[in-house]
């Protein structure tokens, strides 16, 4: 199949769909005219995209954890201890990695192991090998939405089983879960088969089923300056709509400045209805959300906790749709149940004090978003100029010529010359803009402001402040200054 982006013909998916579906033996269970009526059948409360537009009409910003465990009983009580007593708005199911790697064998294992040791031997639940059936259990036994996350660069079974199974929103795509995630996954084979997805999740918008997706916002989450991750969430949205998807929550993760992170989430909506109003999609609902903090965390629980509350406070005032919360045991490895708890309601606190307050409007917010807006422009122009008018063949073009670059990715098909680095203030700058077609004015300013910083700390703007800031909030601060 030649790479393009336009709607996949019905017989051409026909096709490809026998094949997934023969790709482990619970894929004969998704049938799916009876996946549709048993989704029209689940309650409002249980519709994801409907939670978040109305989040969206009311200015409120919705909470939810990541968890899965590998048995379904399990991971159910899990879930009903962090809609309880986690007050979480919304739920996930975080898949393991056997899965993201399309080894449901070794997942089989895993589950075996599971019952065997009486504990989770899978970080995740693999919903391929559980079916159907017994992911319906799941999305019965909550009262509220429940959205699948993962990580996946094949995630055509995972979508076909989890739709099937009830769950009404899925997270990734070609780039987002490729780029950050793989090491050989070639672009072309990704985002041709999270075409697969997206059309999927059009048939189901075409018989009146609101599904949600939701593309990786915090990428490689290191220091991603807004625009790279703004870039790809615009490219991802524009693939999606072509193929039928209606709803779509748009992700950041965060980097520390309270202002940056503000106008991040501000222009993120902004330049993505743009896009998506330029190109005739503009009746596709846009959410946001807001990753708290994913590098690395400080191991003390108290400090753990000035770090959750941050997040869960930029998240408010910048108006996100919706927050992912992170644990106080983040450095510890897989948090419990009660870790995963107190993350979420020390965030529900922070959000509900500041429901009335936000600062998206302020001068210095505005200023930052629309250098951001920008700069994402001119990453998504340049993609759609290389492609030839065709964003798929233009996002792979793009990163092929560094254009679009993702800082600290493995995958081999990324450039891995932009590199990052703190202003003085904590807002994340380009040090080296490796070959992002930006203007000489855009890179005149990102310079002056390392510049800024390197004349405070008595220093040289130099790859040394890229080390120290990765490591700074492990070690209690924001900028890695020199001791």
């Amino acid at each position: 199949m030649t790479l393009a982006n336009r709607r996949i013909p019905t017989d051409e998916f026909e096709r490809i769909r026998e094949e997934v579906l023969a790709q482990w033996p619970t894929g004969a269970d998704v049938d799916f005219a009876e996946a549709v009526a048993y989704q029209r059948g689940l309650p409002a409360s249980s519709r994801l995209a409907d939670r978040l537009a109305a989040a969206s009409r009311e200015g409120t910003t919705l909470v939810q954890p990541r968890a899965g465990v590998a048995l379904v009983d399990e991971l159910i009580a899990l879930l009903r201890y962090l809609e309880h007593e986690g007050e979480a708005d919304l739920l996930p199911t975080t898949i393991d990695s056997y899965t993201r790697q399309n080894a449901y064998g070794d997942a089989e294992k895993g589950i075996h192991e599971s019952r065997a040791e009486g504990r989770s031997m899978l970080n995740g639940f693999p919903a391929v090998n559980h079916g159907v059936r017994e992911c319906r259990r799941v999305v019965e036994a909550v009262s509220v939405p429940v959205q699948v996350r993962h990580g996946t660069p094949d995630a055509r079974l995972l979508a076909e089983i989890s739709y099937a199974g009830g769950f009404s929103g899925f997270e990734g795509g070609g780039i987002s879960y490729n780029i950050p995630y793989a090491k050989k996954a070639p672009l072309e084979r990704t985002i041709a088969d999270w075409q697969y997805v997206d059309r999927l999740t059009g048939l189901y918008e075409e018989q009146g089923i609101s599904l949600d997706r939701e593309p990786f916002g915090p990428l490689t989450g290191t220091l991603v300056p807004p625009c790279i991750s703004h870039a790809v969430a615009v490219i991802e949205a524009l693939l999606a709509a072509v193929q039928g998807v209606r709803h779509l929550t748009l992700g950041y993760g965060q980097c520390g400045n309270l202002v940056q992170d503000v106008a991040a989430i501000r222009s993120l909506r902004l330049v993505a209805e743009e896009y998506l109003d330029r190109y005739g999609f503009g009746d596709v609902h846009v959410s946001t959300v807001f990753h708290q903090w994913m590098g690395g965390f400080p191991q003390d629980e108290a400090k753990a906790f000035g770090v959750i509350g941050w997040g869960a406070a930029s998240a408010a005032l910048s108006g996100a749709t919706k927050v992912i919360v992170k644990t106080p045991h983040e450095a510890l490895g897989v948090p419990t149940k009660e870790a995963n708890g107190q993350g979420l309601r020390a965030t529900k606190q922070l959000v509900a004090m500041l429901r009335d307050q936000r600062m998206d409007e302020t001068a210095a917010v505005r200023e930052e978003s629309d250098r951001i807006v920008a700069e994402t422009r001119c990453l998504v122009d340049r993609a759609i100029a290389l492609g030839e008018g065709d964003l798929a063949v233009g996002a792979v073009r793009a990163f092929e010529a560094g254009t679009l670059d993702v800082p600290f990715a493995p995958s081999r098909f990324n450039a891995g010359k932009v590199l990052p680095a703190r202003d003085d203030r904590g807002a994340v700058r380009f040090l080296d803009p490796g070959a992002l077609p930006f203007p000489k004015d855009l890179l005149d300013f990102h310079r002056a402001c390392l510049e800024e910083r390197a004349r405070r700390e008595r220093r040289e703007v130099g790859f040394q402040m890229v080390i120290d800031d990765i490591y700074a909030i492990g070690k209690g601060r924001l900028v890695g200054r020199p001791r």
